[in-house]
């Protein structure tokens, strides 16, 4: 399919919606302009990154100042205490990680981590998979909505039946492993988790990079606290003293033996717990949700092949485009903030269906009418029959008088679920109570 329009061939991973978009007529704008998650673009669309995109202003600075303070007041003793090449070789290491370290947070932030395009509308029956013939009668000749489509639907993964769910706000059924950020706002393959301190989901195509980050964080911070350990203890064998004063003389290296500490509990304790992640093919939205413990897990292969798939596979192309030409169609896909999702405004099937459903309702009234008018020349002719008594000795007159006056709030609802034959057995209370006081 070629794009005409701008004289070069629509990309190839691009979702239906997008390609509708583009192949109309209209204003263009990229599509990151009009991208309905809660993304911040940068760059022109190159750059994607997370609403919470600002938490950056705060992780970069706990990685970068405390490398600093280390390069500035504890590894230039280092370079008097060790041999000369040896002491330039650790203050550029530490320079070096740590300018890894930021790249690698980039790569994890600002990077599509594998999002699934929606769709400007539901999908048709025969495309949401098997379902039962009741279901599939129902559907025949309409236009899908949400309600009329199972929420769940089977799909076999290595000989493994998985549930896969189906996404009111991207009308899709995600793929396996896939799930809906409610802060990004939109669905992620290989969803493991938002991880707010890169501003961004931790999906398919950056679980890698945000796994090099928390490892090599975790190094960095073994790095700086074991050699502020080693320049107090080179301080204490110089001056023959304590701990206590080798930190009055250091205490910058003091502080920074705490703050690594702590650091590395953290990001270590992180970084632990994805390797384990990592060797048993789970992700952290599963671990927590599905807890595969005592289950078959039908993504784990064993261990080996469990980190060549996440660690060394090759990362997949972004399924979308963000500086792909699409028309400025406000009209053609909306969001509805009544319901919180987003839905497609093209209803002509739908209208279709509601003015099917009025005629249904008219003639539903129609009848019912026609039924209450029998009822009532029945009252009429075994009144007519019967010698005048009280209205309280037969019931089967008061259902006269009670259909007669038009009491008929709760006939029509039995009337609805249980038949028009129950109409006439059924006795109402109410009915009774409101005779009595002359309503």
């Amino acid at each position: 399919m070629q794009g005409n329009m701008y004289g070069s061939p629509l990309p190839l991973h691009m979702s239906e919606s997008n390609r509708r978009i583009i192949e109309a007529g209209g204003p263009t704008k990229r599509l990151y302009q009009v991208w309905k998650g809660s993304n911040r673009f940068f760059l022109g669309g190159r750059l994607i990154f997370g609403p919470d995109v600002r938490s950056l202003m705060l992780t970069i600075p706990l990685i970068v100042v405390p490398v600093i303070l280390f390069v500035l007041f504890v590894s230039h003793k280092l370079i008097n205490e060790f041999q000369h090449h040896l002491g330039n070789f650790i203050v550029a290491f530490a320079v070096i990680f740590a300018a890894y370290d930021i790249l690698v947070l980039f790569l994890t932030s600002g990077r599509d981590p594998g999002i699934v395009p929606r769709n400007a509308r539901h999908p048709e029956p025969t495309d949401a998979g098997s379902v039962s013939p009741s279901l599939s009668a129902e559907w025949s000749g309409r236009y899908s909505t949400a309600s009329t489509l199972p929420p769940t639907k089977d799909v076999f993964v290595n000989g493994i039946i998985v549930k896969v769910k189906y996404c009111n706000t991207c009308m899709l059924y995600r793929p396996p492993r896939c799930s809906h950020c409610s802060i990004c706002n939109n669905c992620v393959e290989r969803f493991d988790h938002h991880c707010p301190w890169v501003g961004q989901c931790i999906g398919r195509r950056n679980y890698r990079f945000f796994f090099m980050f928390v490892s090599s964080t975790t190094i960095l911070c073994l790095y700086v606290f074991t050699f502020c350990w080693v320049n107090l203890t080179k301080i204490m064998g110089a001056y023959d003293c304590n701990l206590w004063r080798a930190v009055l003389k250091s205490p910058v290296s003091g502080m920074l033996i705490i703050y690594t500490f702590i650091g590395a509990w953290f990001v270590g304790g992180l970084t632990a717990f994805h390797l384990y992640l990592v060797c048993t093919n789970q992700t952290t939205y599963e671990n927590f949700r599905y807890r595969y413990d005592g289950k078959l897990n039908p993504y784990n292969r064993g261990c080996i092949y469990n980190v060549k798939e996440v660690l060394f596979s090759g990362i997949p192309k972004s399924i979308n485009n963000f500086r792909a030409k699409v028309t400025d169609d406000s009209s053609r896909f909306t969001t509805s903030h009544s319901l919180g999702r987003t839905v497609s405004t093209d209803m002509a099937k739908p209208s279709f269906d509601l003015e099917v459903g009025l005629k249904r309702h008219s003639v539903a009234a129609e009848e019912l009418g026609d039924i209450q008018n029998k009822f009532e020349i029945g009252a009429l002719e075994r009144c007519e029959a019967r010698p005048p008594h009280s209205i309280w000795d037969t019931t089967d007159d008061v259902d006269a008088l009670s259909v007669e006056f038009g009491m008929g709030g709760k006939w029509e609802t039995q009337d609805v679920q249980h038949g028009y034959g129950d109409r006439v057995k059924t006795r109402s209370n109410d009915h009774r109570v409101k005779i009595q006081h002359g309503y």
